[in-house]
């Protein structure tokens, strides 16, 4: 199973989350705390849609395989790219740890970062139009444009 995947719009929440808990129940994990993003009704947008840079997002990722490694835990990620109505699920994140407090603490700092630093652009949906949300975007380290 890829701890990484990405979906066509809105993600399938149940089928995506059992089957985490299906393939790493019996891992010795003594926690598996999940966080299920879902897109709010406001701003009178329809949704949002993304774009992703998978190389990037990828390398990210992995830096937190092996951080989570480190503490003999895992972390689990899937995001859409594309359109994702209100109401629906564009982001879900795990971690999976023999330890309660790390898997705790893991998933705050995951989520935090993931916000922060993974090359997720998001627009707003309104009037079936894409508009860049400048206002909630936050600027990747070391990204700029090229003169």
């Amino acid at each position: 199973m890829k701890k990484l995947q990405l979906f066509d719009g809105s993600l399938p929440v149940e089928k995506i989350t059992n089957e985490w808990y299906q393939e790493f129940r019996n891992s010795n994990y003594g926690a598996i705390i999940t966080f299920v993003g879902v897109v709010r009704d406001e701003d009178n947008i329809e949704g949002l849609s993304f774009d992703i840079y998978k190389p990037i997002l990828e390398s990210w990722f992995e830096s937190w395989q092996k951080k989570a490694n480190d503490n003999n835990a895992i972390v689990l990620m899937a995001h859409s790219k594309g359109d994702v109505l209100n109401h629906e699920s564009s982001y879900i994140a795990a971690v999976c740890s023999p330890k309660r407090r790390v898997a705790l603490e893991m998933i705050d700092e995951f989520v935090e970062d993931f916000k922060a630093n993974a090359p997720i652009w998001k627009y707003d949906i309104k009037d079936s139009k894409r508009v860049y949300a400048e206002d909630r975007s936050t600027p990747i380290n070391g990204a700029g444009l090229l003169k």
